[in-house]
């Protein structure tokens, strides 16, 4: 064979390769999007921010209470949607898909610590318009810990669960960060390579390891709920990029220190080091509460939901 047909047919298949894997991501995010946990929520409500649509809940009335979900490719306003109805008894809540998760728009931009910052502040000032409680969970604290710093008289009371140790949240990205996120930008590669760390096997792996401290109590729905966020719309791998190479990371001391507001840190028992972490906290902040919920991991509002409920009335009252 001469060198122009080994050519030729190393193009052949390469080519053959591409189309194969672009009908796998193509079917991939078919079968993850197929049972429409979340689209089929039709009282979401459009709020048209600069960088994208952000898709959110209204319920109940009373003072308003901002409910803010983790910040993770598979994260969404579900998160929420165990505590939400007795919320709303007392509360106008207001529940939120952050830009580039659940089904608020995707675009393909790098997502930062500052991006997030401006949608609260902004989505608070537009869409609420009064001062309002906050309830945030994981890495979506240290946003809500800036955006007070900045504009304190948007935000009363603020609940932070399990919230990132401070020496995560000040974690910069590293010197491959940019060549990362460049491979996993690529259309028909980088796109299998995020269905692959986000297969629902994997998901249900965060469950197991991270979100829940008893596996008994994971259930299908949420799992699939999951997945079916981290396949929804444009680009979903950007904030997953982003997020792994620590674009969304700020350092939060000098905000934590300048806070005046009341704050309470909710964590679960079986978080690692989550104590630790409060009293980190406290130290740049003495006023801070806290309180630890029993037979917990990172999610307790899903994981124990009348536990969580019964904290936040405590505090919020």
């Amino acid at each position: 064979m001469t060198t122009k047909n080994r050519l030729i047919t190393a193009s052949l298949l390469f080519t053959s390769s591409i189309s194969a894997i672009s009908l796998i991501n193509k079917y991939i995010k078919m079968s993850a999007t197929s049972k429409n946990i979340l689209s089929d929520d039709s009282s979401k409500i459009l709020f048209h921010w600069r960088l994208g649509d952000i898709h959110y809940t209204k319920t109940g009335s009373g003072k308003p209470l901002l409910l803010i979900h983790d910040l993770d490719a598979a994260s969404s306003s579900y998160e929420w949607h165990k505590i939400i109805p007795a919320l709303s008894k007392s509360f106008t809540v207001y529940s939120i898909d952050l830009l580039g998760c659940g089904q608020s728009e995707k675009p393909c931009l790098t997502y930062t610590n500052y991006v997030y910052v401006q949608l609260i502040s902004d989505f608070i000032k537009s869409e609420i318009g009064h001062r309002t409680d906050v309830i945030a969970t994981g890495s979506s604290s240290s946003f809500v810990i800036m955006a007070c710093a900045n504009t304190p008289g948007l935000f009363d009371h603020l609940m932070l669960t399990n919230p990132e140790s401070i020496n995560t949240c000040s974690q910069l990205p590293g010197p491959y960060s940019k060549y990362y996120k460049r491979f996993l930008d690529f259309p028909i590669i980088g796109t299998l390579l995020y269905y692959i760390a986000v297969s629902k096997r994997s998901i249900r792996d965060s469950f197991l390891n991270h979100y829940y401290a008893d596996s008994e109590s994971i259930k299908d729905s949420s799992v699939n709920a999951y997945y079916e966020a981290a396949h929804l719309g444009f680009s979903p791998k950007s904030i997953y990029a982003c997020v792994r190479c620590n674009y969304t990371k700020c350092n939060i001391i000098n905000a934590l220190k300048k806070i005046d507001n009341s704050i309470c840190l909710i964590g679960g028992s079986h978080k690692e080091h989550i104590k630790d972490i409060f009293l980190e906290y406290i130290d740049y902040n003495p006023a801070i509460e806290y309180c630890i919920i029993s037979g917990t991991s990172h999610l307790p509002q899903l994981e124990k939901p009348a536990e969580f409920l019964s904290n936040v009335f405590t505090f919020l009252a």
